[in-house]
């Protein structure tokens, strides 16, 4: 397969209008965030300008040279500082990197307003040919989890083991609680939400969202929680906060009705690369019901489920799920001394 990324012929990409891409929308400025999201101690921020779309990158330098690399994708509404906890964790087993996805952290919205699953596919996979870093251990969470799915299933090359966080993948029945976030891709509701919402403290907005997203808030730290509240109050500064967080969740439903060899769950199937799934009981966004359904998509998978976590197990339990990807890791590279061939 090439080693270069399509604009759309390549097998696994949908032809024609992308799903979720905006049709005779006025585009909104490519601005960058007045202020800078936080930068934890031993963390570097820096911006990767590619054609069509700036990134901002998130790193902490490896433990010591010669480590593999890995990428780490958030989901929506989520940014790189995700990954912020796990990262730290894993220093000293990989040379990893966290994305800020266009619209998200301190990365400016695409120049195209493409937001779909697809389009930030494509923006992982440029990233990925550009820098050279590839085949990395992808990890994501969310949507990020089924924008790597399809990064894994169209690049086999760039991806040498797959682990995916609570990933949105398609559901007939999604949860209650999944709906409102759902109705966000309906035209004028992110608007009108922002109306109703807009004498909602930073602080009641944070607690809103860590009551969808954890599935034991309490477990967030005083520290963590002001951390939090700082990091709402910089996003509502931006102009296209709403526009993004709108149209990402239109991506993500586009997504969901996409059929054929395009499907996510057709796509998780032709993935090649082991996979490590973690799922949170508690989880009220992606229900704890699909841990099964995608432990038989993924030809080669292993299942991580956590009683207590919901939806950002990484941000909750980052202890247990580097515990599993080190697991992964090492099961991978006993298969691989295992199937090689022999010497001599």
């Amino acid at each position: 397969m090439s080693s270069t990324a399509s604009s759309g012929s390549e097998p696994g990409w949908p032809s024609g209008p992308v799903p979720g891409a905006p049709r005779d929308v006025p585009a909104v400025p490519v601005v960058p965030p007045a202020r800078s999201s936080r930068v934890s101690p031993g963390e570097e921020l820096r911006t990767r300008a590619l054609p069509g779309v700036t990134l901002t990158v998130r790193s902490r330098p490896p433990a010591r040279a010669g480590l593999p690399p890995a990428l780490y994708v958030h989901g929506l509404g989520g940014s790189s500082q995700n990954w912020s906890a796990l990262m730290e964790r894993l220093a000293g087993t990989v040379d990893g990197e966290a994305l800020d996805l266009p619209g998200f952290g301190d990365a400016p919205p695409p120049e195209d307003g493409d937001y779909s699953v697809t389009g930030q596919a494509r923006v992982v996979i440029r990233h990925l040919d550009a820098s050279g870093r590839g085949p990395v251990h992808l990890v994501g969470n969310s949507l990020g989890g089924a924008v790597a799915t399809r990064v894994a299933a169209v690049r086999p090359d760039l991806v040498r083991t797959l682990t995916l966080v609570s990933p949105a993948l398609p559901e007939l029945r999604p949860q209650r609680t999944a709906v409102p976030t759902a109705l966000l891709a309906l035209p004028g509701v992110a608007s009108l939400f922002a109306r109703m919402t807009r004498d909602w403290t930073p602080e009641r907005r944070t607690r809103e969202v860590l009551a969808l997203c954890y599935g034991d808030p309490s477990r967030v730290t005083p520290e963590g929680f002001a951390a939090a509240v700082a990091e709402y109050e910089r996003r509502l500064e931006l102009p296209y906060f709403w526009d993004a967080m709108a149209r990402s969740a239109r991506g993500v439903v586009d997504a969901y009705t996409l059929g054929g060899q395009h499907s996510l769950w057709r796509q998780a199937e032709r993935v090649l690369a082991p996979t490590l799934l973690v799922y949170g009981v508690r989880d009220q966004l992606v229900s704890i019901r699909m841990a099964r359904r995608a432990s038989k998509a993924f030809r080669d998978a292993r299942l991580l489920t956590l009683l207590e976590a919901g939806h950002v197990a990484m941000m909750e339990d980052p202890d247990a799920v580097a515990r599993a990807f080190r697991d992964l890791l090492a099961d991978t590279a006993t298969t691989s001394e295992r199937s090689a061939p022999p010497r001599g």
